[in-house]
């Protein structure tokens, strides 16, 4: 279980990202974060594997609090929470199977990784997370040879190989368009259910946010003004949806391809 509590970050030019956050998390679940942007989704979710330091309050994660861990502890946290990133957050010189293989650095020896030298056993689980993400046939391009459905691929492709046991996706799909974020949510959809990988994504658009999440909370200026379960965000109309979050909230159905996934 993870448990948010009172969690706050006040960034250093004076800017209130969140205030006294409170929720929980069962293993297993989907939990979508909804807002309108600034409103401490991305801040939340970086707080929770200490990408960014909070202010106040606690992360606590199977009974151990990440927010006082220390940085051998915090890399042993980090092994199992994999991040998926809304610009992909690859190295665009490297080919796809090393971008991959990145997801093993909490692993391994830090010359190793620099070197390039992974284990042979890394390696075939690398080529099969490629596999499982339909993109194999990638693996020696260079990332920035990819589109961005196959990029954010790659991304899901790592965050696998640190065999997570919790995956925090901030925005996965908002750089595409919506035949690839079905595509791309129905991978995170499939490690949630086969894998019991809890997810924790958030996302703009009420037709995702209905189609994929078990529960869900939305924030305001930081703080919780909302919390639902799949019925609950299922019944939401357009409007109430735009009425709480804002009329930069909108619905997306489902359009034309317009690169490949």
């Amino acid at each position: 279980m993870l448990e948010i509590k009172n969690l706050t970050k006040v960034y250093d030019d004076g800017t209130v990202a969140l205030r006294e956050v409170n929720f929980k998390v069962e293993d297993g679940e989907f939990l979508v974060i909804i807002g309108l942007s600034g409103s401490g989704k991305s801040t939340l979710l970086r707080c929770i594997n200490r990408l960014i330091d909070p202010t106040e309050g606690e992360v606590i994660w199977d009974g151990e609090d990440i927010t006082r861990a220390e940085p051998a502890e915090l890399r042993r946290f980090r092994r199992k929470i994999g991040m998926i990133f809304q610009q992909f957050n690859l190295v665009k010189r490297s080919n796809v199977l090393t971008n991959v293989l990145s997801g093993r650095l909490g692993y391994v020896k830090p010359w190793t990784s620099l070197l390039h030298r992974f284990p042979s056993k890394d390696r075939k689980m690398a080529m099969e997370a490629l596999v499982r993400v339909g993109i194999e046939e990638q693996a020696r391009k260079r990332a920035d040879e990819l589109s961005g459905g196959q990029q954010q691929r790659v991304g899901i492709a790592r965050a696998l190989m640190q065999e997570p046991k919790m995956i925090l996706a901030d925005e996965p799909v908002a750089s595409l368009d919506p035949v690839l974020a079905h595509t791309i949510l129905g991978y995170l959809e499939q490690m949630n259910q086969e894998s019991k990988i809890t997810v924790l994504c958030s996302l703009h658009y009420l037709d995702l946010v209905q189609r994929y999440a078990t529960r869900v909370i939305g924030l305001r200026e930081g703080q919780i003004v909302y919390r639902g379960s799949q019925e609950d965000i299922r019944r939401m109309t357009d409007e109430q949806f735009k009425e709480i979050y804002g009329e930069e909230a909108e619905r997306v159905s489902v359009g034309p391809r317009r690169e490949e996934a």
